[in-house]
């Protein structure tokens, strides 16, 4: 397992990550095959969020992270083996976003005591919130880090102009954007290939413009999620019927790199030279296997343009 630099910091972890957010319904067991498979593959960071779970009979906040922690009971020095991750800011019923002072250090303490830990390594903001008052996000940062609460926090979903409003008040550094990010679904990369290219797709900025540069300049993590995903809620592009020429060419190259498509696809990402981290999003903990082994596969740049193209982006 290859491991990137985690923002400015001196960490390093590894370039696949296993999320947490579909285990709502799994039992103890089908878990700890998950985590099992996770670590064999030398997985040792889990995503979480508050959010996820909240729809499950039953469940309601922090549903996923307390099933994670009911199942695994790990020791604590286990504990300090790995990196966990959660995520606050959205608030379910009624569906709205909450970046305030009161309801980040709440959400914080309820993922503490639902993942059964001291402390959390990363919390990052989910969802852009247009109310973000930057001081009030800046009280309860400096408040989690004092308390030894929280010892990293980043954003999910923000643009570049955004991270530099947050910045205008927040100190510690901001380590991680977790973004969209899959071979179809990569606008932040292809449209910098199609600059000032009027007419095509790619070259409209939906964005803000240059999330990616924006990461590499301020040394940001960019955390990839639905790696396989065609678009947002689009379906898997893994096998889609409407992607032929993508598939075929990734077929081709798992042939030829002995392993799955799905290691093919998770290449596509860690071959970028930002260093970006794949979150995946699966149960299965086969799968997990089969999309870990494109940690390390040096793909071309030849290989790269052609998956790239092959997914119906613009290369001029």
């Amino acid at each position: 397992m290859r491991t990137v630099q985690f923002g400015p910091t001196d960490v390093q972890v590894p370039n696949v990550v296993a999320g947490m957010m579909r285990i709502k319904a799994d039992g103890d067991e089908q878990i700890q095959e998950l985590y099992g498979a996770a670590r064999e593959a030398g997985i040792d960071f889990f995503d979480h969020a508050d959010l996820y779970g909240f729809d499950h009979p039953g469940g309601g906040p922090h549903w996923c992270e307390h099933r994670f922690a009911s199942a695994l009971k790990l020791r604590p020095s286990e504990r300090e083996q790995i990196t966990l991750q959660t995520k606050t800011s959205i608030v379910a019923e009624p569906w709205h976003y909450d970046s305030s002072y009161e309801h980040i250090v709440s959400s914080a303490e309820g993922s503490l005591k639902a993942l059964d830990t001291d402390y959390l390594d990363v919390l990052l903001l989910h969802r852009p919130d247009a109310l973000i008052e930057p001081e009030e996000v800046a009280r309860a940062f400096d408040h989690l880090e004092s308390s030894g609460k929280v010892r990293a926090f980043g954003v999910s979903n923000y643009t570049p102009r955004q991270i530099d409003l947050l910045k205008t008040a927040v100190k510690q550094p901001i380590v991680a954007n977790q973004v969209q990010l899959s071979i179809t679904h990569s606008t932040i990369v292809a449209q910098g290939l199609s600059s000032n290219m009027v007419g095509f797709e790619d070259s409209v900025t939906r964005d803000g413009g240059g999330v990616v540069e924006h990461a590499r300049i301020n040394r940001i993590t960019l955390q990839a999620w639905s790696p396989f995903q065609k678009s947002f809620g689009g379906g898997l592009l893994l096998g889609a019927e409407d992607l032929p020429e993508l598939n075929a060419a990734l077929a081709q190259l798992a042939a030829k790199y002995d392993v799955t498509p799905a290691a093919i696809a998770t290449a596509w990402i860690t071959r970028h030279p930002a260093g970006i981290q794949v979150v995946l999003g699966t149960t299965k903990a086969e799968r997990i296997t089969e999309a870990a082994a494109g940690s390390d596969i040096p793909l071309t740049r030849a290989e790269w343009y052609g998956l790239i193209q092959a997914a119906g982006h613009n290369v001029p």
